[in-house]
């Protein structure tokens, strides 16, 4: 096991307010994780720590990441579209997503029941890796700014914590991003907005809460 992961399953990912708190998502998915990570790493996969999150590589290729939710935890594949997935365990992160599919969890007997169909999946996406196939990329219908189009390639778990959102939260952050002129303007908000889209927070919603609550706050801008 890569030491530099163990962090992960202690403190979580660290990237967004909650990081290091007893709230923190991974602590809801303890035995559930520890299980995950026992079957990928039985798989012969590298275990390495990326964007703050368990990585499972072959031959330095990304095959897919352990992540904690709020209501769940999962297996990721990063070309998960190309997989067969002839026992319908995989969704899509979001509507829009077009190479990833996720495996959900919410109890260690999820997993323990499929386990072997789950190894039969991590096998077939090595060898999708093996025979470097690529996904057939369709263009976003959503205008989405080059600053934010290249921190999503970038970055899987941030992709997969946007796609998670409603088309409307989605659409918020887009606009919210586009409208500056300046391109370091742009990664700026991109960057500040990072917390609140992993957190599965949508742009307008702690300035809505705040008004509620009846206390003062400035809205994003």
């Amino acid at each position: 096991m890569n030491k530099s992961v163990d962090n992960y399953f202690i403190e979580g990912c660290g990237r967004c307010p909650l990081g290091g708190s007893p709230d923190c998502k991974v602590h809801a998915w303890t035995s559930e994780l520890a299980l995950l990570r026992e079957i990928v790493l039985s798989c012969s996969l590298t275990e390495e720590s990326k964007w703050g999150v368990p990585c499972y590589t072959f031959q330095d290729k990304n095959i897919l990441i352990i992540s904690a939710f709020k209501d769940y935890c999962s297996i990721s594949f990063f070309k998960g579209s190309l997989l067969k997935d002839d026992k319908n365990l995989l969704v899509k992160p979001g509507p829009n997503s077009q190479a990833g599919r996720l495996a959900k969890f919410t109890t260690t007997q999820d997993i323990i029941v499929i386990e072997k169909v789950l190894k039969e999946y991590i096998y077939e996406a090595i060898e999708v890796e093996k025979a470097g196939v690529k996904v057939p990329m369709k263009k976003n219908p959503e205008p989405i700014p080059e600053e934010f189009e290249e921190k999503l390639d970038s970055d899987p778990v941030l992709k997969s914590a946007f796609e998670a959102l409603t088309p409307g939260r989605q659409r918020g952050y887009i606009i919210y991003f586009s409208q500056p002129k300046q391109s370091k303007t742009r990664i700026a908000r991109i960057e500040k907005c990072e917390p609140m889209i992993l957190s599965g927070i949508g742009l307008n919603d702690k300035y809505k809460s705040m008004k509620k609550s009846g206390n003062t706050v400035k809205k994003p801008g």
